[in-house]
């Protein structure tokens, strides 16, 4: 079996700076670290348990199917926070059938970000009897 000890999705965006501005700016994640030098430098940010690398360029946006999905704590105060910072919402907070708060927005490149939040009745939280 592999031992995982550290994970990252890594992404080659069409413009690096305009990219950086998006997730450290207008997403506020916290920089975990950086290094190069230039407007194709790298910069890896923190996701919870896990990290987002953005190094590198490419003349191509990432595959559609490329997506991140980001647990928060309160999708309404999210939704508020990053329509104050001017990140469109492609979708507003919703329920969904399966129980979690989802709302959708895209980085500059339109990779779909899924921001979810867990309701504490959930089965994921909380199962009865256990």
């Amino acid at each position: 079996m592999v031992h995982v000890l550290s994970g990252r999705i890594l992404l080659r965006p069409t413009d690096p700076e305009r990219s950086r501005a998006f997730y450290g700016e207008q997403l506020g994640l916290a920089v975990y670290r950086e290094f190069g030098t230039g407007p194709e430098r790298g910069t890896v940010y923190f996701l919870g348990g896990g990290h987002l690398e953005l190094s590198g360029r490419s003349e191509t946006p990432p595959s559609p199917a490329v997506r991140l999905w980001l647990q928060v704590e309160d999708v309404s105060a999210a939704h508020d926070e990053l329509r104050e910072r001017n990140v469109e919402i492609v979708r507003p907070p919703v329920r969904e059938p399966w129980g979690l708060v989802e709302m959708w927005i895209a980085d500059p490149d339109g990779v779909p970000i899924v921001l979810v939040e867990v309701p504490a009745d959930h089965p994921i939280r909380y199962r009865p009897g256990i």
